[in-house]
């Protein structure tokens, strides 16, 4: 396959010239959007991928070296490189940054109560980059930790993507909502933005959570997305009660 001279979708140093691994980099993110590598599947060898491409294999491995520092590929030593899943428990918390007071390390768990269609909202729009009055996807869930409501979520996902989601399926399964969202919709989260406030509680977050009306709240706005696009909006409405939210800055 021939490099392309320049594709804009691809980081560059500056807007004329980008480095020969980013434009191997770029080529290899759009195997992942297309599809042509599935999440959990093993991706061709540093020799194959130069031989594609017509580079070399330390330019291919430079590149490769990149997508694992973020997360979006796996090297297992002797078996090659993978692509990244969130079936794999290491992932579990890394889109959950919150933590028990006490320290106690506890698995979170996700109890779905409310999924509907819906149309898009000006700001669900603008979050989603998609058009006002679009078909949505709306689900509200628990986080428990321990039986308690900890954290109450309102998750808005776009419809052409998620369409056919029902409240019946979600309950009927115990993995994580992006284990799910990856093995039913082939849609793996890759980053996510996210804004922290302190917010009053208000009905009906303050009945859900169990706390007085006016109690302190952390509101985390979180858009996520997938390799080309976001694809959730989430409003997060955590008890910091017994719990903190936590974040190791290297």
């Amino acid at each position: 396959m021939p490099l392309p001279p320049s594709d804009s979708a691809l980081p560059s140093a500056s807007p004329t010239f980008s480095p020969l691994y980013r434009q191997i980099k770029g080529l290899m993110l759009r195997a992942l959007v297309e599809g042509e590598w599935g999440p959990g599947a093993l991706i061709p060898s540093e020799a194959e991928l130069a031989a594609r491409f017509g580079v070399s294999q330390g330019t291919v491995r430079k590149a490769i070296d990149e997508m694992a520092t973020e997360n979006l590929l796996v090297r297992r030593q002797g078996k090659g490189t993978f692509v990244a899943t969130h079936s794999d428990p290491r992932a579990f918390y890394r889109f959950l940054r919150l933590v028990a007071d006490d320290g106690v390390p506890r698995q979170a768990q996700s109890v779905p109560f409310s999924c509907i269609d819906t149309t898009a909202s000006e700001a669900v729009a603008r979050a989603l980059k998609i058009q006002p009055g679009d078909a949505v996807v709306v689900l509200e869930r628990f986080l428990d930790f321990a039986d308690e409501h900890v954290v109450l979520d309102e998750i808005f996902l776009p419809a052409d993507i998620f369409g056919g989601l029902t409240l019946a399926r979600l309950q009927a399964e115990e993995r994580s909502l992006y284990n799910l969202f990856e093995s039913w919709f082939g849609v793996r989260m890759i980053r996510a933005e996210e804004r922290l406030r302190a917010v009053s509680a208000r009905e009906p977050a303050a009945s859900r959570l169990g706390v007085a009306v006016g109690s302190p709240l952390l509101l985390v706005e979180r858009i996520t997305y997938t390799y080309d696009r976001p694809v959730e909006w989430r409003r997060g409405f955590y008890n910091t009660e017994r719990h903190h939210y936590f974040n190791e800055l290297t």
